[in-house]
């Protein structure tokens, strides 16, 4: 296959195959969820279970392609203000969230939860990850995770304005070194007086562990720092990252071995505070980052297995942001709109699914995404 081949349009076709798969797998963990174990067929089950890393898999999708967005200026002795990238961010998230949140209030029907929404200004003001009593409010609860990239798009270009004033290798490795030790730190922190506490009291504590630990920006930030190690080194340091791209299949066994680590690390986290669970608490998101970190590397590389084109992926990858907004509404809708289909199986049942949440994510893309899309575009080539 040539080079062309594997990257054509801009596109790089090992990210948009990253991307499809983060999306379907935490698609099949929100089905397994909503419709309970058991009901997915058999071969479909493993990947249901460990969905909830596609999220990890799209912070550090997220944080190298925002931080070569950032650093790309530097190289050409640029010095840009966060002004336009904010702009840019706005135009890209704000208009297909909004329309999104609007429904909830507008149809009722269209909540996954009807009557569990939380405050309206925790979605507003994307603090919904913070602040939620998420033993209350359910609905639209899978926003968490754009709070905590919102959050990462406020902040860091702020930091990366402070920091390149007067660069530093040193200065760099130590700020990256100390957000994982602060998350590790404070993971562990909950861990003891929180999440083990209730645990000797005989007292579940899994919707302790999602407000303190799973949810809060604070706590989740590794997947985010691993996409942003590998945009500075392959903005920064093109001899480190030109030996990084030349090993693909080594990145890819080497990530693929410490994501199969951090599942055993994580295996019994509703179920234990102890022993291995304790370690995936404190540890394992660092070390899952790492791992999907290389993977990101391998899909980048010049002759890793992931770097090819799949069929269907580029498609996957355009709609991931609004199939990620509407996917759980799209599951309750189906099952209850469609209730033979639903009793019939849950193959034909995934195959509706399919099709309607392709659709609903298609027409919010056509509608709102690209329309501002364009907009934003046209603003920036006038500017």
């Amino acid at each position: 296959m040539t080079q062309s081949s594997i990257k054509d349009h801009g596109r790089d076709h090992g990210l948009d195959t990253l991307r499809s798969l983060a999306i379907l797998s935490v698609i099949l963990f929100h089905v397994n969820a909503y419709h309970g174990e058991g009901t997915l067929p058999d071969l479909l089950v493993p990947v249901a279970r460990l969905g909830w890393m596609g999220v990890d898999l799209f912070f550090v999708l997220s944080g190298y392609l925002i931080g070569s967005q950032l650093f790309r200026p530097y190289l050409a002795g640029e010095h840009p203000g966060p002004w336009s990238f904010y702009r840019n961010r706005l135009f890209r998230v704000l208009p297909a969230y909004f329309v999104v949140l609007a429904l909830y209030y507008v149809f009722p029907a269209w909540s996954e939860d009807p009557g569990h929404m939380a405050p309206l200004w925790e979605y507003v003001t994307f603090t919904f990850n913070l602040f939620v009593d998420y033993s209350v409010y359910q609905a639209f609860s899978h926003v968490w995770s754009l709070c905590v990239e919102e959050h990462f798009y406020l902040l860091l270009p702020l930091i990366v304005l402070a920091m390149m004033r007067k660069p530093s290798f040193k200065k760099t490795a130590a700020l990256l070194a100390g957000l994982v030790l602060f998350g590790i730190c404070i993971r562990a922190y909950f861990l003891f007086h929180v999440l083990q506490p209730l645990d000797n009291a005989d007292h579940s504590f899994g919707v302790a562990y999602i407000e303190r630990i799973y949810y809060p920006t604070y706590s989740r930030v590794d997947g985010l720092l691993a996409g942003v190690t590998l945009a500075l080194i392959k903005t920064f340091r093109p001899v480190w990252w030109n030996a990084l791209a030349r090993r693909g299949h080594t990145l890819l066994c080497v990530g693929a071995a410490l994501v199969g680590l951090a599942i055993y690390l994580f295996k019994d986290r509703w179920e234990s505070v102890d022993g291995a669970a304790a370690v995936g608490v404190a540890i394992g998101f660092p070390l899952l980052a790492l791992g999907l970190g290389m993977l990101v590397a391998s899909s980048l590389s010049f002759n890793g297995w992931l770097r090819f084109k799949v069929p269907g992926a580029t498609l996957i990858a355009t709609l991931a942001y609004s199939l990620y907004l509407t996917q759980k509404e799209v599951i309750h809708l189906v099952d209850l709109c469609f209730p033979a289909i639903a009793n019939a199986g849950m193959v034909p049942w995934l195959a509706l699914y399919a099709a309607c949440s392709l659709a609903v994510a298609a027409a919010l893309y056509l509608c709102v995404e690209r329309p501002f899309l364009i907009l934003r575009d046209r603003r920036t080539t006038s500017n």
